[in-house]
């Protein structure tokens, strides 16, 4: 009897709190059609957290160093040379990832073939790590992607639309927050204050927003902080809204897309939480103050999302008032997961992109 052929071995890095989600449908794609995944993680940011939420077994390797530029290089080089041994040992086929700049690097040392994704076109993940295949929304030009067009996916939609439309609403979860029916609930995202592309600015803004907020009796402010440091600062910053319960920052990590529905509005300092908050029809408006990538742009224009680009538009243009929420229905197919998924599918198989580029 001949030998059953050993299934393709594909490694995915998950080294940001937005990977979990989107990974989790591609995962499940990949082991359907007989592909073994391997996964690690970064501990940084809610990763950790993310995945025992979601019950998903992985090597966990290395964390966040900080803001600083000479701490995130020296933190990428090292994670990536605690990595080499691993892909040694696991010997992946293919690696894929959003932006994983160390796994690309392990990867590109050991001469396996490299999927790199991204959204934002200034996160510079791409300029000195040279991958074989770059996935990108179709809404960001070519010429801001430094890649051969022939190894381009653009697909169409956000990366969110990957894992949106799987979800399905609870409709206890304001109660598990101890936020009632009838109150006015805005989910605010902190910027991201350790990124290399973050403006100060950011921060102005969201002090600003939060006194706006804390000057409506009826509103309830659910903070999501970045991480612990963030956290313990923006409890200092504002104990007494805190204890009041005008601002709730829960103690652990929780489903954002139930958060986002849950809410009347979304306020984002970061892309993630807003192109969520886009893909589920909620009211969103970004504090963002870095380069506009063209996401949010197209998404700006589209009316989907409202740009807050001076302290002034906070309070004309953030409108508080209760969102009646449509009936949503699970899809039973999202066309951004299968286009990404046929593409790795084809590069593992052929080493090629499909013709739909």
């Amino acid at each position: 009897m001949p030998a059953r052929p050993v299934p393709m071995k594909i490694w995915i890095d998950l080294d940001n709190s937005p990977h979990v989600p989107l990974f989790l449908p591609i995962i499940e794609e990949l082991e359907k059609r007989q592909y073994q995944v391997w996964l690690t993680a970064r501990n940084s940011y809610q990763v950790c957290e993310l995945l025992r939420l979601n019950g998903l077994s992985c090597q966990v390797v290395g964390h966040h160093h900080g803001k600083k530029w000479i701490m995130k290089a020296a933190g990428t080089f090292l994670r990536a040379s605690q990595l080499l041994p691993l892909a040694l040992k696991q010997k992946p086929d293919l690696v894929v990832s959003h932006g994983s700049r160390a796994q690309t690097m392990a990867a590109s040392v050991l001469g396996i073939p490299r999927v790199l994704m991204f959204d934002y076109e200034f996160s510079n993940v791409t300029n000195f790590l040279n991958p074989d295949w770059v996935f990108v929304p179709d809404m960001i030009p070519m010429e801001s992607v430094p890649q051969k067009p022939d190894h381009v996916l653009r697909y169409p939609g956000l990366k969110e639309d990957v894992y949106v439309p799987r979800f399905k609403p609870d409709p206890n979860f304001r109660g598990l927050l101890g936020v009632s029916q009838d109150e006015l609930v805005v989910t605010v995202r902190p910027p991201a204050t350790e990124a290399h592309y973050h403006n100060p600015e950011s921060e102005k803004f969201l002090v600003e927003t939060l006194r706006y907020l804390l000057d409506q009796p009826n509103a309830r402010v659910v903070m999501l902080p970045r991480n612990e440091t963030q956290a313990t600062a923006l409890r200092d910053d504002w104990t007494s809204a805190i204890e009041g319960k005008r601002i709730i920052i829960p103690g652990k990590a929780i489903d954002g897309l139930n958060l986002i529905w849950s809410s009347d509005l979304v306020i984002s300092g970061g892309g993630t939480m807003n192109r969520e908050a886009a893909a589920l029809g909620v009211p969103v408006f970004s504090i963002f103050r870095g380069h506009m990538g063209a996401v949010d742009q197209y998404l700006a224009k589209a009316g989907r999302l409202t740009l807050i680009e001076k302290v002034e538009d906070i309070r004309a243009k953030i409108v508080l008032q209760r969102r009646k929420p449509a009936l949503w229905g699970a899809a039973n197919r999202s066309a951004v997961l299968d286009c990404v998924v046929e593409a790795i599918n084809s590069i593992a198989q052929n080493k090629c992109l499909p013709a739909h580029r």
